[in-house]
């Protein structure tokens, strides 16, 4: 049996992007006031059906910037160069619709972000960054 890899083997990854949802000690809760929580997820999660998988996650650890959302490349996206997107003070429907347009045009490394999600974007620690890509 041969041990080289099938060229019609399709490239392992996962094939649509990852839109994490922070619903932990501060995201997702009465802390950020003025947010009808469930309905934010619910609006990502119908948005994004079959184009992104939409999951909520525990605290990523960067309350300050509560609603945190990242949106992470898909496998293709990965290899095109597209890395995670940390968004934080995601509380408005305007940001949400933002959200779903660029991550069902692919996210990451397949499609530009719509310039208002500038004003979301940070860089958390590296070691927060680590917690969320690490299996």
């Amino acid at each position: 049996m041969s041990r080289r890899p099938r060229k019609d083997v399709p490239a392992q990854g996962v094939p649509r992007p990852t839109v994490s949802v922070c619903r932990g000690c501060c995201c997702g809760t009465e802390k950020i006031p003025g947010v009808d929580h469930a309905a934010q997820l619910t609006r990502l999660r119908t948005g994004l059906e079959g184009a992104a998988t939409v999951r909520a996650v525990e605290c990523l650890d960067a309350c300050e910037q509560g609603n945190v959302i990242v949106v992470q490349p898909s496998a293709e996206g990965r290899r095109a160069g597209g890395r995670p997107v940390w968004l934080g003070l995601v509380n408005d429907e305007h940001a949400e619709r933002d959200i779903i347009t660029w991550a069902s045009a692919g996210g990451p490394g397949l499609a530009d972000a719509p310039d208002i999600l500038d004003l979301y974007v940070f860089q958390p620690s590296r070691r927060v960054r680590a917690g969320l890509e690490t299996p």
